[in-house]
């Protein structure tokens, strides 16, 4: 299996295009598409940078050419939940055509697009590349080749993994910006080389506000780990 991890420039990708004229974010990883009438269905997660900015972003995306159904499922302030309908778009077809499948979710933002595919054979894999680069524009951000048992022991664990994802995701952005800083300044190393002083000087607030954001990002990604460990635990008794 070689599985890549793209940044993908669509020019016909309604969420896309709504990312480019709006303050708006898109993450999905449930989708079904319908190959008679080639439209891929989403319940996807729009979230703004406030109120106003969702509003403009659902609204730049309900009239957009390639748009083909759409539903407001919940919403709640700057964060709505839809499920959508759009037509196949160029890179899609692509993929389908070589027998592509979708290995993780989409997230959108700012004009371009992380896909995680997946082909079996590397040849396959290289010919979808050339033929994505007419129409499309994106850069392959990593490249992987599985054997069977290192493909087996992903598809056992893909909860456990699923779940460490989703408390990545969890993480505002200041938390996960303060525990990016943290880990990669040695706050965590053993004599530490960052304090909550520094930290709080690179940022621009106080100790206590530093303090705040490492316990709650510590909060979110442990209790993921715990998690998954127990998941991890149930498939060895299992």
């Amino acid at each position: 299996m070689i599985s890549l991890q793209m940044d993908m420039v669509q020019y016909d990708c309604p969420y896309i295009d709504t990312t480019v004229e709006n303050d708006v974010s898109f993450s999905a990883k449930q989708w079904d598409f319908n190959p008679a009438r080639e439209l891929l269905e989403t319940r996807i997660m729009v979230r703004g940078d406030d109120g106003g900015a969702l509003d403009n972003g659902l609204a730049t995306l309900q009239e957009h050419d390639n748009m083909r159904g759409y539903e407001l499922i919940r919403r709640e302030g700057d964060v709505a939940l839809i499920r959508s309908r759009i037509g196949q778009t160029d890179a899609m077809r692509v993929i389908r055509d070589r027998d592509g499948y979708i290995t993780g979710p989409f997230e959108i933002a700012d004009g371009s697009e992380t896909w995680h595919v997946g082909f079996d054979r590397r040849s396959v894999a290289d010919g979808a590349l050339s033929a994505l680069s007419r129409n499309n524009d994106f850069t392959v951000e990593s490249r992987d080749s599985m054997d069977l048992e290192e493909y087996s022991d992903l598809m056992r664990n893909v909860d456990a993994a699923t779940t460490l994802l989703d408390g990545c995701r969890e993480l505002s952005a200041v938390e996960r910006d303060t525990l990016r800083k943290a880990v990669t300044g040695g706050y965590f190393t053993t004599p530490r080389d960052a304090t909550l002083s520094t930290l709080a000087e690179e940022f621009g607030v106080s100790k206590m506000a530093v303090s705040k954001n490492l316990r709650r990002g510590e909060r979110k990604l442990l209790g993921r780990v715990m998690e998954a460990m127990e998941e991890l635990d149930a498939d060895d008794r299992g």
